[in-house]
């Protein structure tokens, strides 16, 4: 984060705010065992029976052998820190011709678009500014791959996408002065790996936007367990006691309050003076001071219970449908938390407009709750749904599997920036009447400005009473940036300044079950064998001394002859 000894040292260390008190760290523990977890139930009930039928006491008596076992085998390749499996992978690298690789870097890509189109291969101008709203994509848990971040991830990024819509649907909403960029990080959960990155590329002008073209930074966190409709309004105090930011905050609270009204949303400030909640934002101020807000759902601690765990899920945040639905009619049941979330970014919407420029209008702004209800069943319920089928591209359907997951990996793009990617598009692009060769290759349409532009060729919904597609060609501003630390890219493996978490590679991860006999059988079993071998050792000391006389071998003759 952003506090420490030199920038607001009374709010480092979690001095004063205990985000997530119920939190015990037990994710970040070392253990010296593999710890697996199975969900289907039929490996579960095998393993019941095994300990039913041979290690369960009967009759008050101990259990007898043989005894049910299990052994689990989760070999990694990696040992002891980031600095030394990155030291070992970049000797084989540089000295074999077929290195092995202990360990990767967490690596995916940040999803970003903007309002107003923006070149991505050159350099916004210094006096154009831009609103940089922003949201997270991944979540973590205890168990590899089993992140599903309802409320820790998902809430926010769904009703970021929701503005997105809005605002890009607003009356007059290409003709606003300032830009709005949408920004979703990827890796926020391993210390920021996707906001340090672009805080990185900004400063070496690698990335369209510069640090000094963000007039306002806007940040979405956990907003889907509101009590009484309420939003806090979190600022940086630090940051604040700059007199050219503290006027520029002070009008962002007031767009933010102004815009709240009729929205079904209510904002407050916290009251005191405290630091940041995690966030974002925090990557963007260690590099200089930008007003900006933190909206969440909690004042102080998160009403999150389940922060990155397996049990943040679509339940923990009252995503319900009623019995007896079929998976495409839950997909377009609209539930409460849908409700709930659309007024969020009907909310956002609305102030975005406001700091935008725009005067008049803005009751006119609303999210669409039928869509916010997609989301929210794509990405934290299945993935494989007719929506999210539509609006990809064909050669990337094999992305759509059965259970949603959040986890940022090595193997990139994973399937949830894909989906952002395409979601925003669909959310804020427009339809042109392009082949799929020009869609695939717009460069050589003139005027297609594929410098301004991302074009994607898209599968669309199925034909009625058939299965065949109507496939089309998109247009948005829906692009991808790289979100790898920095400190690889310096090379700086033991950095304190920029994420260093790597992922070992690993064998085949099985378990397997089977009956271990009693002490007094394994030692007998072993001195039987233990007798056979010197039995068999005598014998073939005594065939080879009297081989002989037992086969006959004649003497060896001292003629020769050629």
């Amino acid at each position: 984060g952003v506090y420490s000894e030199r920038y607001g040292p009374q709010f480092a260390h979690c001095s004063g705010s205990v985000w997530n008190p119920g939190g015990d760290g037990l994710s970040y523990e070392e253990f010296h065992f593999p710890i697996f977890l199975l969900q289907d139930h039929n490996e579960t009930q095998v393993i019941k029976e095994c300990f039913w039928a041979h290690n369960a006491p009967r009759a008050g008596a101990p259990p007898q052998f043989p005894l049910c076992s299990m052994q689990l085998q989760s070999h990694m390749h990696a040992a002891s820190s980031t600095v030394s499996c990155m030291r070992r992978s970049s000797l084989q690298s540089t000295f074999s011709i077929n290195p092995e690789i202990v360990c990767d870097p967490l690596l995916d890509y940040n999803v970003w678009s903007s309002l107003h189109p923006i070149n991505s291969s050159g350099r916004l101008d210094p006096s154009k500014e831009v609103i940089l709203v922003a949201s997270r994509m991944d979540s973590h848990s205890f168990f590899w791959n089993v992140a599903p971040g309802a409320e820790g991830a998902m809430s926010g990024m769904v009703a970021a996408l929701a503005a997105a819509q809005a605002l890009h649907e607003a009356p007059g909403a290409q003709k606003l002065p300032r830009n709005v960029v949408f920004v979703f990080f990827q890796g926020e959960t391993f210390d920021y790996i996707g906001s340090s990155r672009m805080v990185f590329d900004m400063e070496q002008e690698k990335f369209p936007v510069r640090l000094e073209n963000i007039h306002a930074f806007l940040e979405l966190g956990q907003v889907a367990l509101r009590n009484n409709s309420m939003l806090w309004m979190h600022t940086d105090p630090v940051s604040r006691r700059n007199e050219s930011v503290e006027p520029q905050v002070q009008d962002l609270l007031a767009a933010l309050h102004r815009s709240s009204s009729g929205s079904g949303v209510s904002v407050r400030e916290p009251g005191f003076s405290q630091g940041l909640p995690p966030s974002s934002f925090q990557r963007f101020l260690r590099a200089r001071p930008i007003p900006g807000v933190l909206l969440a759902d909690h004042q102080t601690e998160f009403r999150n219970r389940y922060f990155q765990s397996r049990f943040d899920t679509a339940e923990s945040i009252g995503v319900r449908y009623p019995e007896g639905l079929s998976p495409e009619e839950q997909l377009e049941f609209v539930t409460d938390t849908a409700k709930a979330l659309a007024e969020v970014g009907t909310f956002v919407a609305r102030a975005l407009f406001t700091l935008a420029g725009g005067a008049e209008g803005t009751e006119s702004i609303r999210a669409d709750p039928s869509t916010v209800s997609r989301m929210l069943y794509g990405f934290l319920i299945q993935t494989n749904n007719s929506w999210f089928q539509s609006i990809i591209k064909p050669d990337l359907k094999g992305i759509l599997g059965d259970t949603p997951q959040h986890y940022v990996a090595v193997s990139s793009p994973v399937n949830t920036t894909y989906l952002v990617q395409f979601v925003l598009a669909n959310l804020t692009g427009s339809r042109v009447n392009f082949s799929r060769e020009e869609c695939q290759n717009p460069e050589k349409i003139p005027g297609s400005q594929p410098e301004l532009y991302e074009y994607s060729w898209i599968q669309g919904s199925l034909i009625p009473n058939s299965t065949s597609r109507v496939p089309f060609c998109v247009r948005s501003g829906a692009r991808l940036a790289k979100a790898l630390s920095p400190a690889f890219e310096l090379r700086q493996w033991s950095s304190r300044e920029y994420s260093t978490w790597t992922e070992s590679r690993w064998k085949e991860i099985r378990a397997r079950i089977f009956l271990v006999a009693s002490p007094e059988l394994e030692l007998l079993t072993l001195a039987v064998g233990i007798s056979v071998l010197l039995l068999s050792l005598f014998c073939t000391y005594i065939i080879n001394a009297k081989a002989e006389l037992l086969f006959g071998i004649p003497e060896n003759s001292s003629a020769g002859g050629y």
